[in-house]
């Protein structure tokens, strides 16, 4: 997840680095930036046009190109960012959909529950034509779609009960408003009593409700009135213009941040003392005042704070965010860092895209669980403190040169997602470069496996996984008894070759028991040779036989799992076993226990058998690599009993042998402790 988290943040990284290359070679080529400041007598007739209609300001009665640059200049400062995105927005010619409703459940879900925005809906009555044409509609539906007015069509003819309730006997049009300053107030349905069907005189009466939200001063002492009043909002947004009227994205915004940001025109078109003005720092109109607690900033300064609805809504969004806003944030965040994993797995290709959709599912589980408890605290009253303190973050960190930038380079990717997505693809493809060549040096196989090769792995995972499931392994020592395993008989039963790769953990290595081979005596070299030769002889044809059988037990567990059962109590074979020879002298014994004596001649060195743990067998060689033990070496035991040099079986366990190399037993698996005999005194050597 780390390594994730690294690759999106150099993405970033990346992308602002990018963004920066890019105004340098806008300027180089043009010789101005995004910031820089345009005078509006060098622009045509079309270009003021086409700023006034991103703006919301009618100029249908301003025939003369000097009135249609006055206005423009009234409304504010125009940069050469703002002129760019206005007339590549009006080269897009972009179809915007428009809703059908279809009956009043429809009409009530989307427009009459919907608090924080504006709808226009044009409504035919039976057997009767509409109030606007299909052309003109159209270009409504564009212009009005700008300023995040949604449209939609509603046909009496599919619910002619909820028409005629409603009153609507003609065609009309109905606009939807929010009614009160608070979020999620109640909505009024207002309808169009124009005689004029024309965009330019819709699109007025649309501005004209939309304004009569927004709070108008006129005069200096309401000014002062409200500037020192302290109420419900902690932000305010004010505009000092000479307008009859605010533009209409600025009163889009109004709507779209109900509950959240006060908006206040300022009309200062009659004013003769603007002392109070000077007062409060505004010297010059128009301005976008920012009003919050930590104090006042100014709107149109820094990079990418344009006078539009869009460059306007970012800035509010991310001084003042709904939980929404950053709950889409992260989900956004989450799924860019999980599709790295298509790039950081290394292998086959189905194995790339099944990796990628488990990390997806993972993550965005992860993230909406996350989300639950977040929710719920943000709603109880205590913190409501936090809540402030966090919103006061906020404004002070994104008020910064930084956050600006960022801002800017959003809205730039974000209106070129063909460029947000290659440079995505291209990242991606350098960290898949980068993390191939590091893993051939590794030598690691899985970069060159193919698809097949994959598909038969995960295969054999699964048959794994389901047939042997992992098994926990509990600590020792057995306090408690312990019956024999139901799944030791159905592996018994099925096929060997399902278990040949267990998917076992190698966790229970740890909690094997381990000690110290220790001997109670310590004799001369020449009496241990000359009780080895005299013992060789003898038990020459014996030796012979133990090692065979135990080289075949360790050459088998390659090709088959070794099993063995039989009727009645099963007993073990009689060698000798002591320190000074390689034999090992098994008791009979009772099922599944296993006793190790001791015996040889009067110099044999005799271990120290206290030191065992109770639960193991006494023997005095490993079967692994088929040595002695010597004084003082270490050993390790399995729950069946057997012992073996600690680095012998540690070795044989790790390689994926998960089992006794003498009876086979698994060794995570728990078996009944064994108990050693007492010896009685009539015992004899075999």
């Amino acid at each position: 997840m780390w390594v994730k988290l690294c690759c999106l943040l150099l993405y970033f990284l990346a992308l602002f680095v990018l963004a920066r290359v890019f105004e340098a070679v806008a300027w180089y080529e043009s010789g101005f930036l995004a910031t820089q400041l345009v005078d509006p007598v060098a622009l045509s007739f079309r270009k003021l046009r086409t700023i006034l209609e991103c703006r919301g300001l009618g100029h249908s009665g301003l025939p003369e190109k000097k009135d249609v640059r006055e206005l423009v200049e009234k409304s504010g400062d125009l940069m050469e960012g703002e002129l760019y995105s206005a007339l590549k927005e009006e080269e897009a010619s972009e179809s915007v959909s428009s809703t059908n409703f279809s009956g009043e459940m429809h009409f009530y879900e989307l427009v009459e529950d919907t608090k924080d925005g504006i709808w226009l809906v044009q409504v035919i009555a039976n057997d009767r034509s509409p109030l606007v044409g299909k052309v003109h509609w159209e270009k409504m539906v564009k212009k009005v779609s700008r300023f995040g007015i949604r449209t939609g069509t509603f046909n009496c003819s599919s619910d002619p009960r909820y028409c005629r309730r409603r009153g609507w006997l003609k065609s009309t049009l109905i606009m939807s408003v929010p009614q009160t300053s608070t979020s999620k107030g109640k909505v009024m349905l207002k309808e169009y009593s124009g005689r004029k069907i024309e965009v330019e005189h819709i699109f007025k009466w649309i501005t004209a409700h939309a304004a009569s939200r927004i709070k108008t001063i006129y005069n200096s002492e309401h000014l002062k009135e409200e500037w020192n009043k302290s109420d419900q909002y902690r932000v305010k947004i004010y505009l000092f213009a000479n307008l009859d009227q605010p533009p209409a994205f600025f009163s889009a915004l109004s709507v779209k941040f109900t509950g959240r940001v006060e908006f206040i025109f300022v009309n200062v078109e009659n004013w003769d003392n603007k002392s109070y003005m000077a007062e409060i720092g505004i010297y010059k109109t128009p301005s976008y005042i920012l009003r919050t607690p930590e104090g006042i900033y100014r709107y149109g300064n820094n990079t990418g704070e344009f006078i539009s609805l869009r460059a306007m809504d970012s800035f509010l969004r991310s001084l003042q965010p709904e939980v929404n806003d950053l709950f889409v944030l992260s989900l956004v965040l989450v799924n860019l860092m999980a599709w790295m994993d298509l790039f950081i797995t290394q292998g086959a290709t189905i194995k790339r895209f099944v990796v990628l959709i488990s990390t997806l599912g993972t993550y965005n589980s992860l993230l909406i669980i996350s989300w639950l408890p977040v929710l719920g605290f943000l709603q109880l009253p205590y913190l409501d403190s936090f809540y402030e303190y966090s919103l006061k973050l906020f404004r002070y960190s994104n008020t910064t040169t930084l956050a600006s930038w960022v801002r800017a380079d959003w809205m730039f990717y974000s209106s070129h997602p063909a460029l947000f997505l290659s440079t995505y693809l291209g990242h991606g493809l350098l960290i898949d470069y980068f993390e191939k060549k590091r893993r051939r040096n590794n030598n690691t196989d899985e970069v060159n496996a193919n698809n097949l090769e994959w598909l038969s792995s995960l295969w054999d995972w699964y048959t794994s996984y389901l047939f042997h499931p992992i098994a926990s392994f509990q600590h020792f020592p057995f306090d408690s008894d312990w019956d024999e395993d139901p799944d030791l008989f159905l592996e018994r039963l099925a096929f060997p070759d399902l278990w040949l790769h267990p998917l076992i953990p190698t966790d229970y290595i740890k909690n094997l028991p381990m000690w110290r081979f220790k001997c109670l005596g310590i004799h001369s070299d020449e009496e241990m040779l000359e009780t080895f030769q005299d013992s060789e002889s003898d038990s020459d044809s014996e030796n012979k036989e133990v090692f065979s059988s135990e080289k075949e037990v360790l050459e088998d567990d390659e090709l088959h799992t070794y099993r063995r059962r039989s009727e009645g109590e099963p007993r073990c074979t009689a060698e000798i076993c002591s320190c000074a020879n390689k034999y090992c002298h098994r008791e009979p014994c009772g099922r599944k226990a296993r006793s190790y004596g001791s015996h040889g001649t009067a110099g044999d060195m005799e271990p120290d058998w206290s030191a065992w743990p109770s639960e193991m067998l006494h023997c005095t060689e490993c079967v692994v690599c088929l040595e002695n033990f010597a004084n003082g070496c270490l050993l390790m035991g399995l729950p069946c009993g057997h012992v073996f040099h600690q680095n012998c079986i540690v070795m044989w366990l790790a390689g994926g042998r998960h089992c006794c190399p003498v009876c086979r037993w698994a060794s995570y698996k728990k078996k009944q402790p064994y108990t050693h005999p007492q010896p009685s005194s009539n015992d004899t050597p075999s």
